[in-house]
This record gives C-alpha cells, sequence and structure tokens, in this order.
C-alpha cells in the first residue's frame, strides 16, 4: 500500500470522506460501490467494486474461446479497464483504461457496429490502434451497465455485420446473467439514437 498523507474524521454516523483527489485518479464516481476489507493488524481498506473483474478466469477464458471461435480480436470490460482479452493484439488492450467515448457509450447503453472511419466509431482504449471493423455491445446486470463486450476486426477483406452483432449480444447477455439470477441485457440504443431491433434468441 501506498501511504497518501491524508488524514480524515469519522462523522457522528460513522461516515468519512474520501478526498476528491483519490476519486479522481482511481475513478470512483458518485455512487460507485466500495469493497470494504479489514486484516488483523486493524488496517480498513477500501476497493472499488467491479462485478466484472469479480469473473476473473471465465472472463479471460470467454474471451479468448470467443476470440477463437470468431476469429478476431475480443475484450471484455468493466466501466473502468480491461479485464479480459483475446486474440491478436490482446497484450495492448489487457488491463488498459477505457477511453472517454467508450464510457460515454456504456453510459448510454449503446451498441455499435462501425467500421473505422464511422462517424459512430470509437475506440475502446485511449491508445488503441484502429481496427476496420468494431462491435460493443453493453452487459447490463440488474438493470446497471457493468462493462462491456467488444469485437475487434483487423482484416480489411472481412466485415462485421449481423452475425457478430448477435454473437456479442449474447456474449453481453451470458455474462450480465452470471451476475445474478433471471438477469438480460438491455437492446439500449445506438450511437445515432436509434432503437436497436436486435434481441437474443433463444
Amino acid at each position: 500500500m501506498k501511504a497518501t498523507g491524508i488524514v480524515r474524521r469519522i462523522d457522528d454516523l460513522g461516515r468519512v470522506v474520501v478526498p476528491k483527489e483519490i476519486r479522481r485518479t482511481l475513478r470512483i464516481g458518485e455512487g460507485d460501490p466500495l469493497e470494504i476489507f479489514t486484516d488483523r493488524e486493524g488496517e480498513i481498506i477500501l476497493k472499488k467494486y467491479s462485478p466484472i473483474g469479480e469473473l476473473g478466469n471465465l472472463a479471460k477464458l470467454y474471451a479468448e474461446s470467443l476470440s477463437q471461435t470468431m476469429g478476431c480480436t475480443v475484450c471484455i470490460t468493466d466501466t473502468d479497464q480491461v479485464v479480459a482479452s483475446g486474440g491478436s493484439g490482446r497484450k495492448e488492450l489487457q488491463d488498459q483504461f477505457i477511453g472517454q467515448e467508450m464510457g460515454d457509450a456504456m453510459k448510454e447503453r449503446a451498441q455499435i457496429l462501425a467500421r473505422s472511419g464511422d462517424i459512430s466509431y470509437i475506440k475502446v482504449t485511449a491508445d488503441m490502434k484502429d481496427y476496420c471493423d468494431e462491435v460493443i455491445c453493453p452487459i447490463i446486470c440488474e438493470g446497471d451497465v457493468i462493462g462491456a463486450v467488444a469485437m475487434l476486426n483487423k482484416d480489411e477483406k472481412r466485415r462485421f455485420g449481423e452475425v457478430e452483432q448477435r454473437v456479442a449480444y449474447s456474449a453481453a447477455d451470458f455474462l450480465g446473467r452470471q451476475m445474478g439470477p433471471d438477469l438480460k441485457a438491455d437492446p439500449g440504443i445506438n450511437r445515432r439514437g436509434q432503437p436497436y431491433a436486435l434481441s437474443a434468441e433463444k
């Protein structure tokens, strides 16, 4: 652990304020859940809670399997960073913070199917290299967006379409269901503000 040199008093209700500088650095926003840990030495540790991060190896194996099946790069994110990736280029994506546009798209529950150069094309991470095509679908659990599934294509001769859309939707729906019973992803809207006529088939 790293000492910050910051001291805060607990109020009458047992509350303590996390300094703004720390919240900004760790991307902790209003309403974000925090996990509380204690140890035998009396330390109290706060950690930003990531439901997708809790899936651990399952998310990594799922990303790798999906990448092999679809022949493209796949990454799974929480609301802050890439937690699992598979396929070519996975090393440059793994554990990277998502970009501002990606964060905004998740807040809007946007599903994206775009080709590089399209107005709706966004980068998953700020430093991500351009891909030819992308499909992005939010992961929704109990009505809250907890992450996203992104499929990225480097092959100029190939073009993403409805098949990739449905696969990304099914992957996001599956991961959302892992966090609770009877959960189903919201089809949401695309980047042009139009409803997506897309549903998971049973």
